[in-house]
């Protein structure tokens, strides 16, 4: 007896002393299996690289209404996760907590961090109530501070945990110019792109009229949707921006088209030619789509007047992208408005390297010349016969300067002249309304023009956390005979395997009562 109790506490202690190595070893070290496609349950490279970068620590306070009903209650758990997964990389720069906003005294408290109240509906004696609730984030850094008000969208948490992160440690942002004087639309008028930017850079006007400059400084240039043609000198500032190794952004119209009117009309922008030295070439046409989006029409019908919903080709929903380029790899489509079509021919001639981002669908046309919009409109298979037509481009390398073989406009100095450009890029759209907040509800506009500014300035980090997709995959089609098989099977299989093991059993019990009474 004594053996064999010894032989138990030793077990026991072998037992223990494992358990007590594992605890330790997990404290010391973190690993996670992510058995997904994307790896969405799992921090971005780009996120562990930014909280390891962390010189100070970062606290986060997280209130949380608890026993919130579902789907609410999943926030709050997704949340935590996240949380201890940054916590796990920051090396101990990042402590969070978790916060109950409870009576009058707790609720104060989340309203002047910044974290609102929502009204959640919740099922309580077999009735709906709506009741007051607290799901948001306060982060605090040095002195600085940043708020998520209302954690809402999950398939984002981490996007949105990591940009404010990376606005609270930031020391300095980068500044973004985006032209004026040639007619293009304030960039703050369009308020879901200036948000988006401004909530990471500096956003600054470069007015161009009147022998304005563009500031050295810029990470980056936009030129959105101008009207009016360029003179030479704000051409020549555009280039020397971009011979000093700036990186450049063409989002242009080539072509005024008026769903009011139904007219179109070419657009001369006084570019081509300078895009055509740097390798590319906007097309004086529009594309047409059969895969595109609706949009609201009036029609009479027997005296009533009635509002619908047709498919409007001219508005292209592109979802053929670059899927080796990170801006554009991961989303899901992008609804273009009046979008010319993008050459980049001339781009080998030049040593330069042109990569097209996207691409039309395999039924898709183009018009050119003045012509009549019609929404009623239906297009037959030889209007949509073309396939892959290319909307959006970058190209890359040693640009040489639209002023290297031609004197520069008069007022500018021949010696302070530079003829060739570092290696740098610019990004070139037949679209520059793609980013309005009209289109931009559709998400994949915002994230395309957010990961155009990101892709500029280098800061490819974000791109790759803001293109994460957590969508459920769709199931896999079966046959209707795999489907009864799979139905009856659920009704079926358990009851008789049930039955099968009390048969089993039955047998099992007769035996030994049949050997017992032998052995009498």
């Amino acid at each position: 007896m004594n053996a064999k109790r010894n032989q138990f506490m030793i077990g026991v202690l072998l037992i223990l002393g494992i358990l007590v190595v594992i605890n330790i070893i997990s404290i010391r070290f973190f690993g996670r299996f992510d058995l997904t496609k994307n790896k969405v349950y799992s921090l971005s490279d780009a996120s562990k690289n930014l909280i390891r970068s962390f010189d100070d620590r970062v606290t986060i306070r997280a209130y949380f209404t608890e026993d919130l009903p579902a789907p609410y209650n999943d926030n709050r758990r997704e949340v935590l996760d996240m949380l201890n997964e940054y916590k796990a990389y920051a090396g101990g720069n990042l402590q969070f907590e978790f916060i109950n906003p409870e009576g009058e005294k707790g609720e104060q408290e989340a309203r002047e961090e910044g974290i609102p109240p929502v009204d959640v509906q919740v099922v309580k004696n077999d009735r709906f109530e709506v009741k007051r609730a607290y799901l948001g984030l306060v982060m605090r850094y040095e002195d600085k501070k940043e708020t998520l008000p209302v954690i809402q969208n999950l398939g984002s948490l981490e996007y949105d945990i990591s940009s404010a992160l990376k606005r609270l440690t930031t020391k300095h942002k980068l500044r973004i110019g985006y032209t004026q004087g040639n007619g293009e639309p304030d960039l703050s008028t369009m308020k879901q792109a200036y948000q988006a930017l401004t909530s990471q850079y500096e956003v600054t006007p470069v007015n161009l009229a009147n022998g304005g400059t563009v500031p050295t400084d810029l990470a980056a240039l936009l030129v959105i949707a101008p009207q009016k043609k360029f003179t030479d000198s704000s051409k020549y500032q555009i280039d020397q921006y971009l011979m000093r190794g700036g990186k450049i952004a063409f989002l242009l119209n080539k072509v005024n088209a008026n769903l009011q009117t139904q007219y179109t009309q070419p657009l001369d922008l006084n570019l081509d030619d300078q895009l055509a030295q740097y390798g590319v070439r906007i097309n004086t046409d529009l594309v047409r789509d059969a895969q595109c989006a609706t949009i609201s029409v009036v029609q009479q019908q027997s005296g009533f007047t009635m509002q619908s919903q047709v498919p409007f080709p001219y508005m292209p929903m592109a979802s053929n992208f670059d899927k080796e380029n990170m801006m554009v790899k991961d989303l899901q489509n992008v609804v273009f408005v009046f979008v010319s079509s993008v050459d980049t021919g001339l781009a080998a001639s030049k040593g330069l390297q042109a990569e097209v981002l996207v691409r039309s669908s395999k039924r898709s046309g183009r018009q050119s010349g003045f012509f009549v919009i019609d929404p009623f409109h239906r297009y037959t298979a030889e209007e949509l016969s073309e396939s892959g037509i290319p909307l959006a481009a970058v190209v890359s390398g040693s640009f040489k300067s639209l002023y290297a073989e031609k004197p520069p406009p008069g007022i500018v100095s021949s010696s302070s002249l530079i003829t060739a450009s570092p290696q740098t890029r610019i990004i070139v759209v037949g679209d520059g309304d793609f980013m309005t907040d009209e289109v931009a509800r559709n998400p994949g506009n915002l994230a395309f023009f957010s990961n155009i500014v990101d892709y500029l300035s280098d800061d490819a980090g974000l791109i790759t956390i803001r293109s994460k997709d957590v969508a459920m995959p769709p199931l896999d089609q079966v046959s209707d005979g795999t489907k009864k098989m799979v139905k009856y099977g659920d009704l079926l299989l358990p009851p008789i395997l049930v039955i099968g093991y009390g048969l089993l059993r039955w047998r099992n019990r007769l035996a030994r009562k049949k050997m017992i009474e032998a052995a009498i």
